[in-house]
């Protein structure tokens, strides 16, 4: 089921300036929960999904610096067909004009940004599939992959890739312990993802990055928080992600989090801004063509 705003609560979309700390709130609801934005790779535009349906809020300045992000127009639907109920994990096809997005019947679907129907890219293979990556060349997705065992109990996620077109999957990971939001880096060289392989406790995930095909792991934070998304710059030298609590499990909704940045190898890390929210915030990659600007959501309640 698509996530709802509690009473009170409202969902705001902001830009953030990386460099100059400028944080420009663009629309504000308090009908729709929106999640996930992400930029059109033109930056005109930002899609986001709410409600179960994807969204587009086109942006008056588009990608050029020198003009305000400002938009006095609210997220418009995009009219997808053929699918479940989406839930926050899309990304864009390098080819400006699909998405990849996930749907609640647990399957990885391909349809055009304008709308219309959708091609299912994922099997029956008994997985619940979370996209979160697309390879520079559009031919390959990396997802996480959830299964349920035979006496009820879930295994911990791990993570898969799988042809745009679709096929057989390749698992890279196979642990007890969680593995999420495998997300290329821009030259096609890394997978970054969080990961709990390194905890001394339940929820203790760290950020890592591993080569495309499951070698050659690297731990880029080792910090008391917990952290999640990490989303690579598109000129690949900076690194953002969510930082929760320290105790928290797992990516919850309505918690004081911390959005970070960091450079590509988690060096230097530093405080962006700390908002409340949490999942729907930054789950998938929100940098803005420039590699400066990053979009997110808050989740602010009345009072």
């Amino acid at each position: 089921m698509p996530r709802a705003l509690a009473p009170g609560q409202r969902s705001r979309i902001h830009v953030l300036d990386v460099e100059t700390g400028e944080d420009q709130i663009l629309h504000e609801s308090e009908a729709v929960l929106y999640e996930a934005p992400n930029w059109t790779l033109d930056g005109a535009a930002l899609i986001l999904n709410g409600d179960g349906h994807l969204f587009r809020l086109d942006l008056d300045g588009g990608g050029d610096l020198d003009r305000p992000d400002r938009t006095g127009g609210a997220p418009q639907r995009i009219p997808l067909e053929g699918m479940a109920p989406l839930n926050n994990d899309h990304v864009l096809d390098p080819d400006g004009e699909h998405v990849f997005v996930s749907a609640d019947d647990s399957h990885i679907y391909r349809a055009l940004l304008t709308g219309g129907p959708a091609e299912q890219i994922t099997l029956g293979d008994g997985l619940l599939h979370y996209l979160h990556g697309v390879s520079p060349d559009g031919a390959t997705l990396a997802y996480t992959g959830v299964q349920r065992r035979s006496d009820g109990s879930w295994v911990p996620p791990n993570l898969f890739t799988i042809r745009a077109e679709g096929g057989e999957s390749t698992q890279l990971t196979d642990n007890e312990f969680p593995d999420d939001g495998p997300e290329y880096s821009p030259d096609g060289a890394w997978i970054y993802l969080n990961s709990e392989r390194s905890r001394t406790v339940a929820g203790h995930a760290q950020l890592f990055r591993m080569r495309p095909d499951g070698t050659g792991m690297e731990q880029l934070t080792d910090d008391e928080r917990v952290n999640w998304f990490p989303h690579l710059s598109p000129d690949g030298a900076r690194l953002a992600y969510v930082s929760f609590p320290p105790g928290t499990e797992g990516h919850p909704a309505d918690r004081e989090v911390i959005l970070r940045l960091a450079a590509a190898d988690g060096n230097g890390i530093r405080d962006l801004t700390a908002v409340f929210g949490g999942q729907g915030t930054m789950n998938v990659n929100s940098w803005a063509p420039d590699s400066r600007r990053i979009a997110y959501v808050d989740y602010p309640l009345q009072g």
